[in-house]
């Protein structure tokens, strides 16, 4: 955009160049990318950081610029729902009305404003600055006008205004407070049960920074070796995790780098885990992953099968997919086999495996700490789209199974209709399959809940909301 004014201008005001700020520059690129182009986050946030580094230089653009920049393009995906409240009572047109760069510089203002300890005279001339930079001394004036507004309360005086109270509509005040969709709310409250305290620390726990969470696979790396990494410490459940508690770059890590480790939520290795912990009646020399991209349970299960002598295809239709799964396993200590294939019209025979993983594709609730754009990218009637393709999965899972073998049904949401449902659903005709106790199958993890099945919750172990049924084909 060119830095030259239109228009006249006034006597006795120069025009001013804006000053270019690469941190708030490079968050609002992010957020054009995350509106535009469906981008998440956490693939879009890496090469920008990398470009603005070799642009600035380490010295105008160093590990505390960079930590900023992720913290306002995080922040401000997490809170959009609460800060669109706010906005809203501060303009005088719906917000479809308001293009949409000039309310991702208005999001922006409104964390710095609201979510961060960036003082008020600082945040609202740096928006200003950025808007004259990325859309013009007219819609600059804008958002001026707009963030002087804001300012003028804190976060929750502003709750107080524009958010119903608890007891008016106790979803929607909670959509508010806590930044979620309505019927992402409803949703949750669902699958969790109980009264407001648990929803309460479920979505408050969906709004929190996650820690980055390494695995040490098996035969090619050990817990020891990455503890001894800057602020690293044990996982809370997994005997292969390891928790980075001052984030950081894992791609830094050595064992990382070489792929003997590799970055993975505590909750996908206790699927894994369970899975290969579960007790069978005969052989255990055949396991599949048959939804096995991007690779990191696959790379687990391929390291603990090598162990005992057993060999691991993992299966993934698609085929760039396929290939993140061919990396991940590279250099496993025993044999395996990476093919893209559609899991539900395998190439395998029937009854061909001892232990299949199924992790079905699904909306991704449960990792909404992570991928904090999703809550407003999804729709309630994105479950439908789902739902055949979770069922037709977990049948193939079934059929895949020898008598007396298991299967692992996962999905990274916890919501009712892509878990107990389609589990149920699938069993009512299956009579030759019966669900497994899965709790055992994770030793010393707590709140487990009544079984047979295990919903994990990041409030409750730090972790993804995942969801594991284990099943036994009977006949």
């Amino acid at each position: 955009m060119s830095d030259t004014p239109r228009g006249p201008r006034k006597p006795g005001k120069p025009y001013r160049r804006p000053k270019k700020d690469p941190v708030r520059i490079l968050a609002f690129e992010a957020l054009r990318a995350v509106d535009e182009r469906d981008a998440y986050a956490n693939l879009v946030l890496p090469p920008l950081l990398r470009k603005a580094r070799e642009q600035e230089g380490p010295d105008r653009f160093d590990g505390r610029d960079a930590a900023l920049a992720t913290e306002l393009v995080y922040g401000t995906l997490r809170w959009q729902g609460t800060y669109d409240a706010v906005i809203a009572a501060c303009v005088d047109r719906p917000l479809r009305e308001v293009d949409p760069p000039v309310l991702d510089v208005l999001s922006l203002g409104v964390h710095q404003l609201l979510g961060t300890r960036i003082p008020t005279h600082a945040a609202v001339s740096a928006s200003v600055e950025l808007a004259r930079v990325v859309l013009g001394d007219g819609r600059a004036k804008f958002v001026n006008a707009v963030l002087r507004k804001v300012a003028q309360n804190d976060l929750d005086g502003w709750i107080e205004k524009v958010a119903p109270t608890y007891d008016e509509d106790p979803e929607d005040h909670l959509a508010v407070v806590h930044s979620h969709p309505r019927w992402v709310v409803s949703a949750l409250w669902d699958s969790l049960g109980g009264g407001r305290a648990g929803i309460e620390a479920l979505l408050a726990a969906d709004n929190e920074r996650p820690e980055v969470t390494l695995v040490a696979r098996p035969g090619r790396s050990t817990t020891e070796e990455l503890l001894d990494e800057e602020a690293a410490v044990p996982g809370r459940w997994s005997p292969y995790a390891v928790r980075l508690t001052e984030g950081g770059e894992p791609g830094a890590i050595e064992a990382v780098r070489e792929g003997r480790a590799g970055v993975q939520d505590e909750g996908s290795q206790l699927v894994a885990l369970a899975l290969a912990n579960a007790p069978l009646d005969g052989p255990d020399e055949r396991w599949l992953d048959g939804c096995a991209g991007p690779g990191g349970k696959a790379a687990l299960l391929a390291a603990l099968g090598a162990a005992r002598g057993a060999v691991l295809l993992a299966s993934e239709k698609q085929p760039h997919r396929a290939g993140l799964v061919a990396k991940a396993l590279s250099g496993n200590p025993g044999p395996y086999q990476v093919i893209a294939a559609d899991g539900t019209r395998p190439p395998w025979r029937p009854g061909s495996f001892d232990r299949v993983l199924m992790d079905v594709p699904c909306t991704g609730l449960g990792a909404l700490r992570r991928r904090p754009e999703a809550r407003w990218r999804r729709r309630p009637e994105d479950l439908e789209g789902f739902a055949p393709l979770q069922r037709a999965l977990l049948h193939s899972a079934l059929d895949a199974v020898r008598v007396g073998g298991v299967v692992g049904y996962a999905t990274c949401s916890p919501h009712l209709a892509e878990t107990r449902a389609v589990v149920d659903d699938v069993l009512k005709q299956r009579p030759e399959a019966e669900l497994l106790d899965a709790r055992p199958m994770l030793p010393g993890v707590p709140d487990l809940g009544d079984g047979p099945d295990v919903q994990l919750w990041p409030h409750l172990h730090g972790t993804d909301a995942m969801y594991l049924a284990l099943i036994r084909r009977t006949g």
